[in-house]
């Protein structure tokens, strides 16, 4: 008896950042873009709750109970009251670290698997409640294709894409913190009038109508100079993918992962080459979005 789910990464195409809230947290028009980049979370009834993990720099994922897949079965668990008594094993393809939900997509692929397991019929509604109270990108990892994030980010609307943006993704030798690089943005910013997120009308419309060209002129992430500002060398990866060919270029989220749009798959395989030749990363990949959502691949 288990029960694996699939879950994507995402790019975030838009990320604009309002100031800090009284809470710590920053009101966001986050554009998602989910993309075929997967990591594995397979749920086993076990004698009580455990994490192990697999994939590249599965080393850096943390199997306590501060894993948000962990986190995810015990508040399941809970408004059940059941026992968290699960083996959850996440294989990981997403980049650790690198700005990409991944530690988000692995909270949502728990949920919805300890869901099947369990057969606690908690409805859409519940499982986004849920995902929200885990973290502000997980609501979008259970939804995936391409949606607008307000708020932190977790209350979402879907918006409509005309067709399949091809992104090349540069994976840096370390990783940035999050909290950390909210925290630059702050320092950045002091002592200027930061403006209420909004998202771009120019942006929606490029993803609406599939056109790669308008969508690479309206992409912008106001995390960008703060994740450059305490990570300098982004700056060589996003000019060399600039170089070989790709329309735009952008940390993906805090980062430091680097994203590359590019016009057709035929021309991220060559910016992929580029890159991976340029010395200026760890390692290269390549996929399309949309793509589903958190998605069960085996059930009991």
């Amino acid at each position: 008896m288990s029960v694996t789910v699939r879950v994507p990464a995402k790019v975030n195409v838009q990320l604009a950042v309002g100031a800090a809230r009284p809470d710590g947290f920053h009101d966001l028009a986050n554009v998602f873009l989910a993309v075929g980049l997967y990591d594995e979370v397979t749920v086993t009834p076990a004698d009580e709750l455990r994490v192990t993990c697999e994939g590249p720099d599965a080393g850096q994922v943390p199997l306590d109970r501060t894993n948000l897949a962990a986190r995810a079965a015990i508040t399941l668990a809970a408004r059940r009251g059941l026992e968290p008594a699960v083996h959850l094993h996440i294989a990981k393809d997403i980049p650790v670290a690198g700005g990409m939900a991944g530690g988000s997509a692995d909270g949502a692929g728990a949920l919805l698997a300890c869901d099947a397991l369990w057969g606690t019929g908690a409805s859409r509604a519940e499982l986004l409640d849920i995902c929200a109270e885990l973290g502000s990108d997980v609501p979008f990892s259970l939804v995936g294709g391409a949606a607008l994030g307000v708020g932190r980010g977790e209350r979402l609307t879907a918006l409509e894409v005309g067709g399949s943006f091809h992104w090349v993704f540069a994976m840096a030798g370390r990783g940035l913190s999050t909290p950390a690089v909210f925290r630059e943005f702050d320092r950045l910013a002091e002592g200027r009038e930061i403006p209420e997120p909004v998202a771009s009308e120019g942006l929606l419309e490029a993803l609406a109508k599939g056109d790669p060209d308008a969508l690479a002129a309206a992409v912008t992430n106001d995390l960008q100079p703060a994740a450059l500002s305490l990570f300098p060398e982004l700056a060589g990866t996003l000019q060399a993918g600039r170089a070989a060919g790709a329309l735009t270029a952008l940390v993906s989220g805090s980062g430091p992962t680097t994203a590359f749009l590019t016009r057709d798959a035929g021309t991220a395989e060559m910016v992929a080459e580029a890159l991976r030749s340029s010395g200026t990363c760890r390692t290269v990949r390549t996929a399309a979005g949309p793509v589903p959502g958190a998605t069960v691949l085996q059930g009991r």
